[in-house]
């Protein structure tokens, strides 16, 4: 998993192979394409387009062919559309690679869009944004993104709305497609057990017809903030489910691995402080995290949580309290340990499995463009201090930069907007 190698075709598409001993190997196909690509017109295209790819390709025309082909090999697949970027990847045993680097690269290269499977694929999605709208513990991250961002590519849903995905049309497809789609956009990973030469060679075969275009720059997102923000959406329900997070920097900032630490230190298991605060003492709440979401010209860090609406105030004034704490203590040397500990085990044991390996890899290049080893991911995480925790805390934990999203049955928000702030 150390030994990577990375190559680029002439046309710009760029090529990393990782291999690792193991019964399994993985392709998967990364492009620079997501809802922060979108206008408004179209929010929600990308997505829309993820599933459009498996309906029928120009050798594999009938809807359905793909899925039938990679069940027959035994294979895992599926694809995803984030904020910046949309992946299509199989896994199977190590001898079908061959069959599935080529499946993989038929649906990425030569979809038809057909008409017919277009509007089917219109009531899937919309499904898909219904069961979103149903689950308050997924939406409240999409409320807490909007509140941030307001009404710009950032704060839009990946999924868009449903009365954009009714109006799409098969042309918008077709031309968003060609402006992102394009090799200096692509990365293939291949991990696993494989013949480097063979599989490099294959993946050329496949993928080197594919125009060179000059990258199509994604707009930049602004941040504007001065006081603290709360935005409430009425749902009843059984238990509030919010996002308390602040704003912090892109995924290039170094502080980056500072602020894994102190994710985990808040909320990275079920030994940290807001587990063991708000589950185990105050029991007010079955799930309780924290963690960070850094793209490429804004990030956050944020604390998620389902909570009693008896003791929803008390569990915002105990976060709020545990963020302070941070600003102002240092964290123990045994703390400090068994949160580094915490994070580069589950890292390693990720890392076992082939596609979580390409996903490593693959996601370090299309967002950043530059790959480490696992190894100097490690010795970054190793080397932070408690003084480098309790420094990017006060720099983040301030007023002026809280945000709070709600679901559940409230219709005002002036009382959480008085009480989310640190004293």
């Amino acid at each position: 998993m150390e030994n990577f190698k990375k190559k680029i075709l002439k046309n710009g598409l760029r090529v990393v192979l990782v291999p690792q001993k193991s019964s399994a190997a993985t392709a998967l196909v990364l492009v620079e394409a997501g809802s922060e690509y979108e206008t408004k017109k179209i929010n929600g295209l990308s997505h829309f387009l993820e599933h459009l790819m498996f309906k029928g390709t120009v050798n594999r025309p009938r809807p359905g062919a793909i899925a039938e082909e990679l069940d027959a090999l035994g294979a895992e697949y599926n694809a995803f559309t984030g904020e910046e970027y949309t992946g299509y990847w199989a896994k199977a045993r190590k001898d079908k690679l061959p069959q599935i680097v080529e499946t993989v690269s038929d649906l990425y290269l030569n979809p038809i869009f057909n008409r017919e499977e277009i509007d089917k694929e219109r009531g899937v999605v919309i499904e898909e944004i219904n069961m979103f709208e149903d689950t308050p513990m997924r939406q409240v991250h999409d409320i807490f993104t909007t509140l941030l961002y307001g009404d710009q590519p950032a704060g839009w849903d990946i999924a868009g709305k449903k009365e954009i995905i009714l109006k799409i049309k098969r042309e918008d497809l077709i031309s968003y497609r060609s402006k992102r789609y394009v090799a200096p956009n692509t990365a293939v990973v291949v991990a696993g057990d494989f013949d480097e030469k063979k599989i490099f060679q294959l993946v050329k075969k496949l993928f080197g017809g594919m125009k060179r275009k000059s990258k199509v720059p994604k707009k930049k997102t602004t941040e504007r903030q001065s006081k603290p923000a709360v935005v409430v959406k009425f749902k009843e329900s059984d238990q509030t489910h919010l996002v308390l997070g602040t704003r912090a920097f892109d995924v290039f900032d170094r502080r980056k691995y500072v602020l894994q630490v102190l994710g985990d230190i808040l909320g990275g298991g079920m030994s940290s402080r807001l587990f063991k605060r708000v589950r185990g003492e105050m029991g007010a709440a079955y799930y309780i995290r924290a963690g960070s979401e850094l793209l490429l010209d804004h990030g956050y860090f944020s604390v998620s949580a389902g909570v009693d609406h008896k003791k929803l105030e008390s569990v915002i004034k105990a976060v709020l309290e545990e963020l302070k704490r941070l600003a102002d203590e240092l964290v123990g040397s045994d703390e400090m340990k068994k949160s580094k500990d915490h994070i580069v085990g589950n890292f390693i044991l990720g890392l076992e499995t082939s596609d979580e390996l390409a996903g490593f890899y693959g996601m370090q290049e299309i967002i950043a463009g530059k790959l480490l080893k696992p190894s100097e991911v490690i010795d970054k995480i190793q080397g932070v201090s408690p003084e480098d925790v309790r420094g990017i805390a006060r720099q983040i934990f301030r007023n002026d930069k809280l945000n709070l999203a709600l679901i559940g049955p409230y219709k005002r928000s002036e009382t959480f907007r008085r009480i989310l702030r640190f004293t």
